[in-house]
């Protein structure tokens, strides 16, 4: 006769190889904050309602109290053969307050109650996700205030493009993990949807309390279809998309830095503190945080694709492929836990060479659109001022030389509408304060974007 739980109709023990593939706590024993409180409160309502003796739900929430200490202090060893965190939980439960820790499963299923867990422990690393974006952009908000002046390119196709400041160009970023916020955020809700009370699949027949659990557990809602509390993982799958979004936005930055860092840039020092050296080459300070950062996003996606395609084909109800649900969902929670705990603390210290960003603003040919635009404005239809302003980076690329090195009857010659201010008009200061536009790189518009930033962070 089986010793496990469930091994009522079984006649023979499982094969240890199986137990060992089956077992699940090896991974799952991380849920046991989840799977705790959930069933204090499961104990709770079924003694409420009347479905198991008060004092037996009364010493059911005392036990699993004293469960969870332990716990919390590492006194615990989670045992291979118990499966999972469930029936670790439930066996130690009954040896420590005999025959009423029996009537814990009462009206329960393992398939709603790890659905319930899953869903506890999603919402918990949403919250922890959304608090390490916030810390994140408020070091970058706090630098983007200290540099509403410093010039420097735009890029487009990493080619100098048009002058902006750092500022603007570090409130793009705000802007991205503003979205990743409110990403995770949206992903909290649709998990906070309480499961228990779906049994196996199709419910149970004893009169619980859902609406008590999920109030005792902070859901403001139930799940609506039995079948669907249990086998739906959507919720998981939100939080690993808003990850792997997470990560891409932190990679792009992490390249940025990379090229940055070069000496061919020279635009950022990384701190001693978060950089490399090599083993071979004396003179290397390699930017190593960043790189790994950019690296394990790749690992983060394969946590959404490998969720995706496990569950693609699963029919209805609960299949044991789910179990693999958990590991995809912790390693993209660790991974993006530490990539934003250490990004953050490699941002808070780089030393951005202003003066270097602000002579790369004046060279490349960044203002020659508002040169362009400056003829525009002294009555050239603007087709006809790109082609003159074309001409004339041509003429400077020969010359080796930037449009602002140019004598104005130099610039006369290519049209008669330049005139003696046009050096001021087309300076990498004026290229940036006339983009005085919601959005745009002027201070002004900077400022306004900060605050507005400032504000939805608050909220």
């Amino acid at each position: 006769m089986s010793a496990k739980l469930w091994g009522g109709r079984f006649e023979k023990a499982t094969a240890g190889i199986v137990d060992a593939f089956n077992a699940s706590i090896a991974f799952d024993q991380r849920l046991f904050r989840q799977d705790i409180r959930g069933s204090i409160a499961h104990a709770t309502m079924l003694g409420e309602q009347g479905i198991i003796p008060q004092a037996d739900a009364d010493r059911i929430v005392e036990g699993l109290r004293g469960i969870l200490a332990d716990a919390e202090a590492g006194r615990i060893q989670w045992r291979q053969d118990a499966e999972d965190i469930h029936m670790n939980v439930e066996a130690l439960l009954t040896d420590r307050i005999g025959e009423a820790g029996k009537r814990l499963h009462t009206g329960r299923s393992r398939n709603d109650q790890v659905a319930l867990d899953m869903r506890l422990y999603t919402m918990d690393a949403c919250l922890e996700m959304k608090a390490g974006v916030e810390a994140l952009c408020e070091a970058l908000l706090q630098t983007a205030e200290a540099h509403l002046q410093t010039m420097m390119s735009g890029y487009t196709h990493l080619q100098k493009a048009q002058p902006i400041t750092l500022a603007h160009h570090l409130m793009a970023y705000v802007q991205m993990f503003l979205r990743d916020r409110e990403r995770f955020a949206q992903a909290h809700a649709r998990a906070a949807v309480m499961p228990l009370g779906s049994g196996a699949l199709a419910g149970t027949t004893y009169p619980l309390n859902r609406g008590r659990v999920a109030e005792l557990l902070g859901f403001p809602a139930v799940t609506q279809n039995s079948l669907d509390g249990v086998s739906d993982r959507d919720f998981a799958l939100d939080f690993l998309y808003a990850a792997s979004v997470t990560m891409m936005h932190l990679s792009r930055f992490c390249e940025e830095l990379c090229l940055w860092s070069s000496q061919e840039f020279s635009y950022v020092v990384m701190d001693d503190a978060y950089s490399t050296g090599s083993s071979i080459m004396p003179q290397k300070k390699n930017p190593d945080v960043a790189e790994l950062v950019r690296g394990k996003t790749g690992r983060v996606y394969g946590d959404l694709q490998a969720l995706l395609v496990t569950l693609k084909g699963l029919p209805l109800a609960y299949n044991k492929d789910m179990q693999e649900d958990k590991e995809a969902l912790f390693d993209a929670h660790d991974t993006l836990s530490i990539c934003l705990k250490v990004f953050t603390a490699m941002f808070e210290t780089l030393t951005f060479r202003t003066e270097r960003m602000e002579r790369g603003a004046a060279e490349g040919f960044a203002n020659a659109t508002d040169a362009a635009d400056y003829l525009v404005r002294h009555g050239l239809a603007f087709r006809d001022a790109h082609e003159v302003v074309g001409r004339l980076v041509a003429y400077c690329v020969k010359e080796n030389k930037a449009l602002l090195d140019l004598p104005l009857e130099t610039l006369q010659t290519f049209s008669p509408a330049f005139e003696a201010d046009v050096f001021e008009a087309i300076s990498p200061q004026a290229c940036v304060a006339l983009r005085n536009l919601p959005g745009g790189p002027a201070p002004e518009a900077v400022k306004a974007a900060i605050a507005a930033a400032r504000e939805a962070l608050a909220s």
